[in-house]
């Protein structure tokens, strides 16, 4: 049955899980990116007519110049995302557009994800799985393919939010000693026995594993910060990849500076600089640091939870921009 003609009207950028779907069409009058590919600003611009609200993701750009041409009507900008690095927040602010987002609901898979690189890349997960698929394998030899333990090392992390303080939590499960820099000195709880540090070059010298939790929009890891890295050092990156100088870290994994990278997030994805594909010493991912069925369930579910206060004049739960 479809729902009334007087219920709000939404344009979904992208097509979501099946729960989320049949909450979307109980519940509103929706115009569907029925081909879910990327929407260019044209796009954007014509789905959005007459909508109330647009809920969208991170492979859609609503720059300055495309929250300028939107309908009159758009009253609200629902990502399913935790970033917004996507959406122009000032413009969205000038416009008085309402902007939320889904932070909650990204924090469990994007913590066991960054677990995965983080022992993938110690212990030279791609290169067993590359013998084997491609039947190298000769078989068992006491020094073949010998990584790096993770127990008793220290475990450097960069933002030590809700993202960060679940990986801290399965770190210490394998007997990792945290050691974090961020804005500012979390509590005596929070932290739970992590070592804070008042700055990144302070971070740097003490972490054999260095995971990156930052938000996106800043260069944290470029040749200068790889540097002060112990030589050796393990790289994990889940969060943004413009937080990377990618030419810096592959010349240092290419000449042993570095030990090893695991990489989930990358700047330009889906084009990802094509110096990682030629590295045995690098684990890579495309973008599933949220990929379960339950994360992205619990994320639509969010941003219509956003949809229903915001339309109704509350304020919603993952609010970014507005009241």
């Amino acid at each position: 049955m479809n729902p009334p003609a007087d219920k709000p009207f939404l344009f979904v950028t992208r097509r979501l899980t099946a729960n989320v779907e049949a909450r979307l069409t109980r519940d509103y009058r929706v115009r569907w990116n029925e081909d879910d590919r990327p929407l260019d600003a044209d796009d954007l611009v014509r789905g959005a007519a007459d909508a109330d609200a647009v809920v969208c993701c991170l492979t859609e750009k609503f720059t300055a110049e495309v929250i300028a041409r939107l309908p009159a009507s758009v009253r609200l900008l629902s990502t399913v995302s935790v970033g917004t690095d996507h959406i122009d927040l000032g413009a969205a602010r000038e416009r008085g557009l309402t902007v939320t987002s889904t932070p909650g609901a990204v924090t469990e898979p994007t913590a066991e994800i960054t677990l995965l690189l983080l022992l993938a890349a110690a212990r030279r997960a791609s290169e067993g799985a590359a013998a084997i698929r491609e039947e190298r394998w000769t078989g068992w030899s006491p020094t073949w393919l010998l990584g790096r333990s993770v127990a008793g090392k220290r475990l450097g992390i960069v933002g030590l939010g809700r993202i960060g303080q679940a990986v801290a939590q399965r770190a210490r499960a394998f007997g990792m000693e945290i050691h974090y820099f961020n804005r500012r000195r979390l509590s005596v709880a929070d932290e739970a026995g992590a070592i804070f540090h008042p700055s990144l070059e302070s971070l740097l010298p003490v972490c054999d594993f260095l995971s990156l939790h930052a938000p996106g929009g800043q260069r944290v890891l470029d040749a200068a910060a790889i540097a002060r890295l112990p030589r050796g050092a393990i790289v994990v990156n889940t969060a943004r990849g413009d937080l990377v100088d990618d030419d810096a870290l592959i010349a240092a994994l290419r000449d042993g500076r570095l030990g090893a990278a695991g990489l989930d997030v990358f700047a330009g994805e889906p084009r990802i600089h094509p110096g990682y594909r030629e590295l045995p010493n690098v684990f890579l991912l495309p973008h599933m640091g949220t990929s379960t069925v339950e994360a992205r369930d619990a994320m639509g579910h969010l941003a219509l939870d956003n949809v229903d206060a915001a339309l109704a004049g509350r304020r919603p739960p993952g609010l970014v921009v507005g009241k």
